[in-house]
């Protein structure tokens, strides 16, 4: 858990927003997209994503 927390810091992300998000998604995500639930990765797609709901 340490990890997790620690990763996502150091790539400027929120660690609770994250895992939130990743729990909330990660039955309903083809493997092939699980790359982008990496944190270096989630903040763009969670940006993206976002960007284009407004």
């Amino acid at each position: 858990m340490y990890s997790l927390i620690v990763t996502a810091k150091l790539n400027d992300v929120d660690s609770h927003a994250r895992l939130a998000d990743v729990i909330g998604r990660i039955n309903d995500i083809p493997v092939s997209r699980l790359p982008n639930l990496r944190p270096w990765n989630w903040k763009n797609t969670r940006h993206a994503t976002h960007t284009q709901a407004a």
